[in-house]
């Protein structure tokens, strides 16, 4: 909709704003709070800045999977209402703004603001949240890692509109936001039903073949039941060779030759061409840490067992690659093991079963050589290999299909979603309209 009655900020992300709206500093009508909570910290719920968008939320102590501070002591204490934003290394932290709807204690790695009189909290929480859309903030920022101090932030200019236009445009946006939230549940749902009935077709297909008539044997592996008279089993060990990767320090990345990392593995069945990293490796680690058709890379360490033993296939040589030290390469024997098999094999849920119960964790979960040469694997024919992995990318490719349709939704009803943040807290929507 075309604005009417409106005056020029001069301000790239705002560059109008309705003519009754005033412009002012974010330190006019915001507190800082830094109250440290101090040896108290155990009397108050610990909070965090949720990395889903999911705004502040209420941290769970008791799961594995969290980060645990030895010490809470330095914690700030924030109230209910108040705007929670995570204003240093705003170029790779995940998550900027949050509205706090609880009392407790939260780093003070965060700035947290609370509104002065004649302020609604909620429509500043979807301003900054239309901030971090358009990284507004994030381009004020200054030094190495991109940080915003509490007086560069205060200095920033924000627009006022009168508070019953505030509360209107928050309720509304809260509604909207409900709706889009609850779309967003439903597509999700479906979205992990239907990677359930892909792990199911690629898990019977590689623990008992694609012949529905063939006679199955016990295996004597718990997780792997029966599988077809014909196949073997085997110890990872007795399959081929296993090579950490390559440990240097920083200054060694960012040129040289292609470097494959952690996230190259754990999030790509299939290794890409083209990895995210170089390194300026020798002749000698490129012989060592090679990246050759048909190896089998693994995650070997992590905050939690979960993100442990996930594995990418490689299904083309790449020269001059190397590969993390955080990862372990697994080099079948010639002939053992079709890529295509592997792929779907080692990405396989029932292994999951296997290493979360003979995984170790301390600090953080680490798997050794030794517990991966352990790993029991199913072999095949490489004739049948071949067909079982044409069988599995055929059922499977529907599957896909779908699964890429519903995050395309998701996609495009989150982009309406900030369209209409930014619409509504630049005074783009009247309040007549809401």
């Amino acid at each position: 909709m075309e604005m009417k009655h409106t005056y020029k900020t001069y301000i790239p992300w705002m560059p109008e704003l309705p003519s009754h709206w005033k412009l002012e500093r974010v330190k006019n009508y915001f507190n800082f709070s830094c109250e440290v909570v101090g040896e108290n910290y155990n009397d108050f719920k610990v909070l965090s800045l949720s990395v889903k968008g999911n705004g502040v939320i209420v941290r769970d102590m008791e799961s594995r999977k969290g980060k645990h501070s030895l010490s809470m002591d330095k914690y700030m204490i924030i109230q209910p209402n108040s705007i929670v934003l995570c204003l240093f290394d705003m170029d790779v932290t995940p998550r900027i703004v949050g509205h706090c709807e609880n009392e407790g204690i939260i780093t003070s790695a965060y700035t947290n603001i609370i509104p002065k009189k004649n302020i609604h909290s909620k429509f500043y929480y979807y301003f900054f949240l239309q901030q971090d859309y358009n990284k507004s903030l994030m381009v004020q920022g200054t030094g190495v890692r991109t940080t915003l101090t509490n007086s560069q932030f205060g200095a920033v200019k924000i627009p006022l509109p009168p508070l019953e236009e505030q509360i209107a445009i928050a309720n509304y946006l809260d509604r909207q936001s409900k709706k889009i939230k609850h779309f967003i549940r439903k597509k999700q749902a479906f979205i992990e039903l239907l990677k359930e009935q892909r792990q199911a077709v690629i898990s019977r297909a590689v623990t008992k073949g694609i012949n529905p008539d063939i006679t199955l044997k016990d295996s004597g592996i718990q997780w792997l039941g029966d599988i077809p008279e014909h196949w073997e089993v085997r110890k990872l060990r007795y399959c081929g060779q296993c090579q950490n990767g390559l440990n240097k320090g920083g200054e060694f990345f960012g040129k040289g030759f292609p470097f494959f990392g952690y996230g190259d593995i754990y999030n790509n069945e299939i290794l890409p061409q083209i990895p995210s990293g170089l390194v300026e490796s020798t002749e000698e680690e490129q012989a060592n840490c090679s990246v050759e058709k048909g190896d089998v890379f693994f995650t070997r360490t992590s905050e939690i067992v979960d993100e442990i033993a996930i594995a990418s296939t490689c299904h083309q040589t790449i020269p001059n690659a190397t590969f993390s030290g955080f990862l372990i390469r697994f080099r079948p024997t010639e002939n053992l093991l079709f890529e295509g098999y592997s792929t779907y094999y080692f990405r396989n849920e029932l292994l999951r079963e296997y290493f979360v119960k003979e995984m170790n964790i301390i600090t953080r979960a680490s798997m050794s050589q030794d517990l991966l040469k352990s790993l029991p694997i199913v072999l095949p024919p490489i004739e049948e290999q071949v067909m079982i992995y044409n069988y599995i990318k055929t059922e499977t490719a529907k599957i896909d299909q779908a699964i890429a349709k519903a995050e395309k939704e998701i996609e495009l009803i989150k982009e309406y979603r900030e369209a209409m943040i930014a619409e509504a807290v630049l005074g783009k929507l009247k309040v007549s309209e809401l």
